[in-house]
């Protein structure tokens, strides 16, 4: 097998950004491709011209707090002194879920919202989602209502809650700055009264947590622009997919989050539900691809879609019978116990002279962000292969293993 390293561009932006907001990428252009981008570098980073906290950083840059402290080992999340350069995640594997409404992906703290008046483009949000103990639920559902300023009737098991905390509730908190639900509240159409909503003052910096009753919270300026963009009858789905398998350009990438409280999987658990994803992605035939790579993005678990293999591209205008021209099954490897700190590389279907595979660097100049396709690469020799895509179905949760498709609990939203 001929491999190749791919060289890592790091872009290096100064920005200064007063309030949140949505970070859109445009939809790559490639059918079944879904790997978006903020820029063409491989690496986002900026240098902090001020102490700050991380979790300011976060906020300033659309993240949670899981998000920017993962991405960032090594950083106290308090103090960021001026100077310090501070990694920004750049690509991102879009949730296995239609391309619709919104995705909730309570797995990676991160909402994918497709505006109808804006088809080929997706806007990400940072949210957070339930705690271990009240669970945000899975399952296709839509937006029922909207409300502006809206007053919070805690439930009684929410109030006897905070009394035994020493924090006792009144029945009906009024609009205002310590109200939870923030200044805005779209409702689901889900038993128990969950919704989408804003944050007060006292909470800001829970976005991208465990921190809710089973709601989804927002910050203050990603819920009023969600507010004015969606209406009643969104379709909503939420998802729980800690990793996440997609195309880009013909590679194949792999994106690991870190496992929700109560939830924690071992490597080898992690590397079981890796490996069907990427049969699903790739017509079911297990490709041969990096497998230490794949190990380390599954035990640093810090979000980054990472390549892990590459195909040649069909000819133009020809289909191929995919039993004839597949990639042949390959034995499932044991897992690496020490796993190798390397550059990335990526492993080709082609046993060709190995080609470099560089990435365009540019500056980023607004919020709205370069498509995802303007990677640039040296053109490989083509050779004929199945153009096809084969997406499975969106699968209901399930405690058990599926004898095909998705392994248990891994759920996809409807």
């Amino acid at each position: 097998m001929k491999i190749r390293p791919l060289l890592v561009s790091s872009l290096l932006l100064i920005l200064v950004v007063g309030n949140t907001y949505a970070t859109t990428y445009t939809l790559p252009h490639i059918k079944g491709d879904r790997v978006v981008a903020s820029s063409t570098g491989e690496t986002v980073t900026i240098t902090v011209e001020q102490d700050q906290t991380l979790l300011d950083i976060a906020k300033r840059f659309n993240l949670g707090q899981t998000e920017i402290v993962t991405i960032n080992p090594g950083l106290d999340r308090w103090l960021i002194k001026k100077g310090t350069v501070v990694r920004l995640p750049n690509r991102r594997i879009l949730p296995d879920s239609p391309h619709e409404g919104i995705t909730l992906n309570v797995a990676e703290y991160r909402m994918y919202y497709y505006p109808s008046d804006q088809p080929g483009t997706v806007r990400s949000y940072a949210h957070g989602v339930g705690r271990q103990d009240w669970k945000t639920p899975l399952g296709k559902t839509s937006i029922i209502k909207k409300v502006k300023d809206p007053a919070w009737h805690p439930p009684e098991s929410i109030r006897r809650e905070h009394a035994a905390n020493g924090d006792p509730l009144p029945e009906i908190v009024p609009p205002g700055p310590h109200n939870p639900l923030g200044a805005y509240a779209l409702y689901l159409n889900l038993p128990g009264d969950y919704r989408i909503h804003g944050t007060d003052i006292d909470k800001i910096f829970g976005i991208g947590m465990q921190i809710t009753h089973g709601c989804v919270r927002m910050y203050p300026e990603d819920i009023s622009a969600l507010y004015q963009s969606v209406d009643v009858g969104t379709p909503v789905y939420i998802v729980k997919q800690p990793v996440k398998v997609g195309w880009l350009n013909n590679v194949l990438y792999v994106e690991a989050h870190p496992d929700l409280e109560g939830e924690e999987k071992t490597q080898d658990e992690r590397y079981a539900i890796a490996l069907s994803l990427i049969r699903q992605e790739n017509n079911q035939v297990l490709p041969d691809f990096d497998q230490v790579v794949l190990n380390k993005a599954l035990k640093d678990l810090d979000g980054t879609p990472t390549p892990i293999y590459e195909r040649l591209p069909p000819l133009e205008g020809e289909v191929i019978d995919p039993a004839v021209k597949a990639v042949p099954v390959i034995k499932a490897p044991a897992i690496a116990s020490n796993v190798v700190s390397k550059k990335p590389v990526i492993a080709k279907a082609s046993k060709a002279k190995s080609t470099e595979l560089a990435m365009a660097s540019k500056k980023t100049k607004s919020t709205a962000l370069l498509a995802a396709n303007d990677v640039k690469k040296i053109p490989v020799k083509q050779v004929s292969k199945d153009n096809k895509t084969n997406k499975p179905a969106i699968k209901t949760a399930s405690n058990s293993r599926s004898s095909g498709g998705s392994p248990g609990g891994y759920y996809h939203g409807d």
